[in-house]
C-alpha cells in the first residue's frame, strides 16, 4: 500500500513539474516578445551567443547552412542569400541596432541588415557588388549601388567590423566601426527593399554568396528625441 501511495505521489509531482516547466517556458517566450511592446528607452540583447533564440533561418531558397558556433551566428555561403530573420515583434522608430559582422570567405556583402523605418523597410548593405559597395537599398527605387547613400569601403576577411544603424525622427544613419557611412533624410523619399530580400522583413541579417559570422546583436530603444548622450 505504501509503495502504491509513493508511486501516485511521484506521478503527481512529475505531472506538476512538467506543467510548471511548460508554463515557465511559455512565460519566458512571452517576455521575450513583450520586450518590444511599449519599450522604455534602453538596450536589449537579441542574441545570447548560445542558440538562435527568436532568430529563424530565412528560407531564401539555395541558402547555405546556418548555425551557432563560438558565440556567433555562422552563415555559410549559399547559391544566393543566406541569413536569419527575427521572429518576434520589432521597434519601428527611434531605435538603434548594433552588431559585429565578419566576412569569413567570399567577395560580396557579409552583412545585409534589413530593418524597419516606420511602416517601410530598408537594407544596409556592407561590402556588396564585388566586395566594396555600402549603402541603403532601396531609396526612391534605386539600390545601394546607385543612390545618394552609395559609398565604397574595403573589408578584410576574418576581421570583425562593428555595424550600427539608427532610425530616429526623419533620418537613417549607419556606421561601420566609428566611421559614418549613411546620413539619409527620409522625408519625401520612397523606401523599400529588393525583392530578393523581402523574406528578411521585418528585421533580418543576410549575406550574398559569402560565408559570414554575426555576433553581439543588440537593440537600443531611444528616447523620442532620438538622442543618445555620448552617441554618434
Amino acid at each position: 500500500m505504501a509503495v502504491r501511495v509513493f508511486i501516485l505521489c511521484l506521478s503527481f509531482c512529475l505531472v506538476t513539474s512538467c506543467h510548471w516547466s511548460k508554463d515557465m517556458t511559455t512565460q519566458q517566450k512571452q517576455q521575450q516578445v513583450q520586450l518590444f511592446e511599449n519599450m522604455a528607452p534602453g538596450e536589449v540583447s537579441l542574441f545570447d551567443g548560445k542558440n538562435l533564440g527568436q532568430w529563424k533561418i530565412t528560407d531564401f531558397g539555395g541558402q547555405g547552412k546556418v548555425y551557432v558556433r563560438d558565440e556567433s551566428i555562422m552563415l555559410e555561403a549559399g547559391d544566393s542569400l543566406t541569413g536569419v530573420t527575427w521572429g518576434g515583434a520589432v521597434v519601428r522608430m527611434n531605435y538603434e541596432i548594433n552588431l559585429d559582422a565578419m566576412r569569413v570567405e567570399g567577395d560580396d556583402f557579409f552583412c545585409g541588415l534589413t530593418f524597419p523605418v516606420g511602416d517601410s523597410f530598408v537594407t544596409f548593405i556592407v561590402g556588396g557588388w564585388g566586395g566594396s559597395v555600402c549603402g541603403i537599398s532601396s531609396v526612391n527605387y534605386y539600390d545601394a549601388s546607385d543612390n545618394e547613400t552609395t559609398r565604397k569601403g574595403y573589408f578584410d576577411n576574418n576581421r570583425w567590423y562593428h555595424i550600427r544603424a539608427r532610425v530616429s525622427g526623419e533620418k537613417i544613419q549607419c556606421w561601420i566601426d566609428d566611421e559614418q557611412y549613411v546620413d539619409l533624410e527620409t522625408r519625401g523619399k520612397k523606401l523599400g527593399v529588393r525583392i530578393e530580400v523581402k523574406d528578411s522583413i521585418p528585421l533580418g541579417i543576410a549575406s550574398w554568396r559569402t560565408a559570414a559570422a554575426i555576433k553581439n546583436i543588440r537593440l537600443t530603444k531611444l528616447p523620442e528625441s532620438g538622442i543618445i548622450i555620448g552617441g554618434g
